[in-house]
């Protein structure tokens, strides 16, 4: 009888952030708490960072965009390389929890499409949340 042996196929990313959350999490999550407290809240709930450009974060000597950092840091995600973080509020310098979501690349497209279309639903973002440390 012939055996087949499953195989998952993990990318660098994934094996950054699994190696992150198994040996760093609380540390992770301390930064990703503290980035979320120093952002500048918006009259649309976004988190801005007080940064013209994106902000990128350094980690255990990794490099990440911040609203990445926070996603995959508080939802404990080891968002492969393939995976994108997905702005519902189509706003990059936003690293509000509540307005980032995960999905593919195509996914992200499909965003930019119905944004050009229709703008954004501020239905679709959720109440504004204030965020505290703790």
């Amino acid at each position: 009888m012939e055996q087949f042996h499953s195989f998952d196929f993990r990318d660098d990313s994934q094996h950054r952030w699994d190696e992150i959350l198994d040996t760093q999490k609380e540390a992770a999550q301390t930064l990703a708490r503290a980035l979320i407290a120093a952002a500048i809240p918006d009259e649309n709930g976004c988190l801005v960072t007080a940064t013209t450009a994106i902000r990128k974060v350094r980690f255990g000597g990794w490099q990440f965009p911040a609203y990445r950092f926070v996603y995959c840091a508080l939802t404990e995600t080891s968002a492969s390389s393939d995976e994108v973080i997905r702005h519902k509020c189509h706003y990059r310098r936003c690293i509000n929890p509540d307005h980032l979501t995960i999905g593919s690349k195509a996914d992200n497209k499909r965003d930019d499409w119905e944004y050009w279309a229709n703008g954004i639903d501020r239905d679709y973002l959720g109440p504004v949340v204030t965020y505290s440390q703790g």
